[in-house]
């Protein structure tokens, strides 16, 4: 089971995600996300990330082929594209620039489904409103399945991660909110219990 740990803010939060055994750690630009970071801290935090962890740059409003050349600039190992204003031709000119896309989507906005439609590596289908913390109805995915790489995101949190991999049967899982204190601010012990949480349920 692939575990990312989105919205990180701190060293000391890669750090826990990556000992605690996340496979990926999100960090986010945005100007409407409380998590969203000044770019001018990204340097220090990407060279955080250890080898064996994707550091992902998570946008939402920053226009692709920018948001690709700043990934490729600091070295992320890959760039999410996040939410319905990113179709094919934005995902295509950001691929001129840096190769390794995710797409993230949510199911009511009706996309494509199926994994690298519009050539990304990885899907990631979350909730309507992205990192709000609610979950959504998973009997959507009966007739939306994807299959390869996708992970699923959307109001997950420690103590229901299992079964929702039960119910949606993902390749991976993506959390922020769900092991947050306040906005923002992430609780280290609630990142430790979710990837663990995470591991059992897949085992």
């Amino acid at each position: 089971m692939f575990v990312k740990v989105c919205g990180l803010a701190t060293t000391a939060d890669i750090d826990v995600a990556a000992e605690a055994g996340a496979d990926a750690i999100g960090l986010v630009i945005s100007g409407t996300s409380v998590r969203g970071l000044d770019r001018d801290r990204l340097p220090a935090l990407v060279a955080r990330v250890p080898d064996g962890v994707v550091s992902v740059l998570v946008v939402n409003d920053t226009p692709a082929a920018e948001a690709a050349r700043l990934a490729a600039g600091l070295g992320f190992g890959a760039l999410q594209l996040h939410g319905r204003r990113y179709g094919r031709a934005e995902f295509e000119a950001a691929a001129g620039v840096f190769p390794h896309l995710w797409r993230a989507t949510a199911l009511a906005d009706g996309p494509d489904t199926r994994v690298g439609a519009l050539g990304e590596e990885i899907l990631l289908l979350d909730s309507p409103r992205a990192g709000s913390g609610s979950r959504w109805d998973l009997s959507l995915l009966e007739s939306a399945r994807p299959e390869g790489r996708w992970l699923l995101a959307g109001g997950l949190a420690p103590g229901n991660v299992a079964e929702a991999i039960a119910a949606a049967r993902p390749w991976g899982v993506d959390v922020s909110s769900g092991v947050e204190s306040a906005p923002g601010v992430k609780d280290h012990d609630l990142v430790r219990a979710f990837v663990t949480a995470a591991r059992n349920a897949a085992a």
